[in-house]
């Protein structure tokens, strides 16, 4: 509580009470008056809002540019008003900070948040917005005038609005982040590259040799054929690797366009099938494709759409053991195209399914196979998809296999599309059976392989 200076006069008057009130309100009025002079000219000085608040944190007295800062009327501030507006986290901060500054004679810093008089539309409910208040506190004993009292009990604290700085740190925190995100990638990419171009690479050199050398080469033709065998499948290996690798480095670095055209999707869809029906009959896997007859056309890339499915085909052929099922359907939705590629395979784990696209991931495969493959063809198909604006779900459960959901917009440009954005794969630890069923209900299954 502050000591004000009171006048009281000795004439005698016929309403002597009414002289004293008369006296106590206007000098009362006159030391306010004062007060809140000083405290405005003090925040014109430094920028910010000044306030004097008691041991409680309650707040006795606020500069007038207080409205003009937060668009709150000083009134509102005074008493418990400022101290309710302080987020409840940081409360224990605020009144911290002016019991420091009361106990001491340095200036007490503190970071808060505080609600401010701007909302924001949340559906039904307002939401009001927190500001970023840098405090500066001090003991107020050091801003009275003279004969204003003596007593130390509150303080004087500068509040200014920090929150554009805090916002500009955490973009600059998050650029940080991403930096040193996009370094381990770029080593667990060159790593895993060198690994995988090592290995068929050693395979080629090292088969190459015994055959060149005739102290080396075995004399059975067959063996030799063998030998020639591996070094062509090394081969071929090593082509898909770079291949690959040079595609996600085109999609990563922006570099890699499409080319617009209008085209049906069921000719493409039937091409994909040709190209990899040969791959499925080895695996002794059924190959099932079903669409309507009048299912529509799309504006896009056709080679990247191509891509993408014979990279989903040949996934699902090769998760998928003998005797089991790959289908690839398609129908026509209101703005897209939704593509299907389900199988009966192993499935998926549901710890692996948030590294799916991730590059050189390779969840289980079957150990039957030879072709392990690289861990690149999901990053591929997420890079082109996003190129052209078209999402991806995988479902899947393990032992009962996996269902790839993949939508492309009838015509792509009519969107935005960001340059080097990948499509992110939403996943779902369960398989969708009814989809599948209610598909087929509408069109002819046609067995390819």
């Amino acid at each position: 509580m502050s000591l004000l200076p009171i006048l009281i006069s000795a004439t005698v008057f016929a309403i002597t009470g009414g002289t004293v009130f008369f006296y106590l309100r206007s000098l009362r009025r006159g030391t306010e008056q004062a007060r809140a002079g000083r405290y405005d000219s003090l925040a014109e000085t430094i920028g910010g809002l000044v306030v004097r608040c008691d041991g409680l944190g309650s707040v006795t007295s606020v500069s007038s540019n207080c409205e003009a800062l937060f668009g709150v009327p000083p009134s509102e501030l005074l008493g418990r008003g400022f101290f309710e507006r302080v987020q409840v986290a940081d409360r224990p901060a605020f009144l911290k900070t002016i019991s420091d500054a009361r106990a001491g004679s340095v200036t007490v810093n503190a970071l808060l948040r505080w609600r401010g008089s701007r909302r924001v539309e949340r559906g039904n409910y307002a939401e009001p917005v927190f500001l970023w208040l840098e405090m500066r506190a001090r003991r107020g004993g050091e801003f009275r005038a003279a004969g204003e009292g003596t007593r130390n009990d509150d303080a004087i604290a500068v509040f200014r609005d920090v929150t554009e700085a805090k916002r500009r740190e955490a973009g600059l925190e998050d650029a940080r982040a991403a930096a040193e995100e996009a370094n381990r990638s770029k080593d667990y990419f060159l790593a895993h590259a060198g690994h995988e171009l090592r290995t068929p690479l050693n395979a080629i050199v090292g088969f190459s040799e015994l055959l060149g050398d005739p102290r080396l080469a075995p004399p059975d033709f067959e063996k030799q054929r063998e030998y020639a065998r591996i070094i062509n499948q090394s081969g071929l290996h090593l082509l898909a690797v770079v291949n690959s690798i040079l595609n996600i480095s085109n999609i990563q670095s922006r570099s890699l366009t499409i080319e617009l055209q209008h085209f049906a999707v069921a000719p493409l869809i039937d091409l994909c099938c040709d190209m990899v029906k040969l791959h499925a009959k080895n695996s002794g896997v059924e190959l099932l494709r079903a669409y309507p007859e009048n299912l529509d056309e799309i504006t896009g890339d056709k080679r990247a759409c191509t891509q993408i499915l014979i990279n989903l085909l040949s996934n699902a052929i090769k998760f998928t053991p003998a005797n089991g099922s790959v289908t690839i359907s398609a129908r026509t939705e209101p703005h897209s195209i939704l593509i299907l590629v389900a199988d009966t395979g192993i499935g998926i784990a549901a710890r692996d399914l948030a590294h799916l696209g991730d590059p050189f991931f390779q969840a289980k495969a079957l150990p039957d196979r030879q072709d392990k493959g690289t861990g690149l063809g999901l990053s591929i198909v997420c890079g082109l998809l996003g190129l052209q604006g078209g999402t991806i779900v995988v479902a899947s459960e393990p032992g009962k296999g996996t269902c790839v959901h993949v939508r492309l917009p009838l015509d792509c440009r009519s969107l935005t599309v960001k340059a080097g954005t990948p499509a992110k794969i939403e996943t779902i630890a369960r398989l969708p059976v009814h989809d599948q069923r209610d598909l087929y209900q509408q069109m002819t299954v046609q067995k390819i392989a």
